[in-house]
């Protein structure tokens, strides 16, 4: 039997934190404490299955330079499921959560996709950007090419030009 639950950061207790480490330590060989990071402050989606926790997505609110607009965005963090566990709709009930989120309350939403994962989030809906990306580093804007292909968005209020340029704000380690 699937549960699913939100909670925010605040409100998930020591256990449940741990768990959610757990599960992304291991599908995730290079998790980086700045990608813990990153999925904190914002709003929790969890999956569980008789019990066990089997899948997480977080959102977090970040700025996005567009249009010579700073827009209020729904970006999207550490969305795992288990390998033993994948098939079954649970990256999709985690993004329906994230998604209606991000509806009601962003005018944008985005996220940097790894590469297996670009065709689950296309079929969302999930739209890829096609303009040059950047950061708003602290010593001024930096091109971010690299990225290029990677980052996806879920259109809301804001008026898009996806071939324009895309600008996040600064962070520490993978800035998309």
């Amino acid at each position: 039997m699937r549960d699913l639950v939100t909670v925010h950061t605040a409100r998930l207790d020591r256990a449940a934190r741990e768990a959610v480490r757990g599960l992304l330590s291991e599908e995730f060989d290079d998790l980086a404490e700045e990608d813990w990071e990153h999925g904190l402050g914002g709003l929790h989606a969890l999956v569980r299955e008789d019990g066990l926790l089997v899948g997480h997505a977080s959102v977090v609110q970040r700025r996005m330079l567009h249009g010579g607009r700073a827009l209020r965005t729904g970006y999207v963090e550490n969305v795992v499921v288990r390998a033993d566990r994948r098939g079954r709709g649970h990256g999709a009930a985690l993004m329906a959560a994230l998604e209606e989120v991000i509806r009601g309350g962003y005018e944008l939403g985005a996220l940097c996709a790894a590469d297996d994962a670009a065709r689950f989030y296309a079929a969302r809906g999930w739209l890829p950007w096609r303009g040059p990306l950047a950061v708003l580093a602290p010593q001024g804007p930096v091109a971010t090419p690299e990225e290029e292909g990677a980052v996806f968005v879920l259109p809301g209020a804001a008026p898009l030009d996806l071939g324009g340029r895309l600008a996040c704000d600064w962070r520490d380690g993978d800035v998309w």
